[in-house]
């Protein structure tokens, strides 16, 4: 492991939410990376592979624990940005590569006129992102949208490798700012659920969640050129 020591073992853990641990996740991880030798080269295929195995999907948001998981998401085949990162970060712990979580509130992100009419605001509160530990220093990769959807949007796809910040979509294909990121919130060993519940419960309806009713609708099918 690069730049291996005690203080990493924390982002080396499995935790309830980011699962490392669970079966599937060591197989999926595993069977990703191949031969790759290099926590570099292991973080950079683990990412391509979360990032477009698992479709972004934003509606019927969960705060139940047990949706939230990795192995979950990966199960289920699609998550949105936060879930996806943890899968991303249960991942990388699965293979020896240091993992952990961000977070920041964006602006004018990827979305759709039922999204954004279900929230009330253009504000995504707690878009999650991943960092790794390659060569002596934390890098941010962000897996949340799929080259599938990045292209039915006409926005470029986050490209990562390992060494820049793999962050946000500043700019769609026409070079038009899109995304602006407005508050950061700090990187975390494990999913700071009750954070993410307040904010989401001053910010959001409850009809947004699974639990309370959930948003109808395909997000992938909706999705139209920005």
């Amino acid at each position: 492991m690069t730049g291996a020591n005690n203080n990493l073992d924390i982002y080396l853990s499995a935790t309830q939410i980011i699962d490392s641990d669970n079966r599937d996740i060591i197989e999926y991880a595993e069977a990703v990376v191949g031969k790759a030798g290099t926590d570099l080269d292991k973080a950079i295929k683990v990412f391509y592979a979360v990032r477009d195995d698992i479709f972004y999907d934003p509606y019927n948001v969960s705060i139940n624990p047990e949706k939230l998981k990795g192995s979950y998401t990966l199960k289920r085949g699609k998550g949105y940005c936060v879930t996806k990162a943890v899968l991303l970060a249960a991942c990388g712990r699965a293979v020896g590569v240091p993992s952990r979580l961000g977070y920041a509130d964006v602006k004018n992100h990827i979305s759709t006129k039922r999204l954004r009419e279900s929230m009330q605001t253009e504000v995504f509160y707690y878009h999650g992102f991943t960092e790794f530990y390659l060569n002596g220093r934390w890098v941010k990769a962000t897996p949340a949208f799929n080259l599938s959807l990045c292209e039915k949007f006409q926005i470029k796809p986050l490209e990562f490798d390992g060494a820049e910040d793999s962050l946000f979509h500043e700019y769609d294909k026409r070079g038009e700012r899109h995304m602006e990121y407005l508050k950061y919130h700090g990187h975390y060993a494990d999913l700071p659920l009750q954070e993410i519940i307040d904010i989401y419960a001053k910010h959001y309806p409850m009809e947004i969640y699974d639990d309370g009713g959930g948003i109808e609708g395909d997000f992938h099918d909706e999705a139209e050129p920005i």
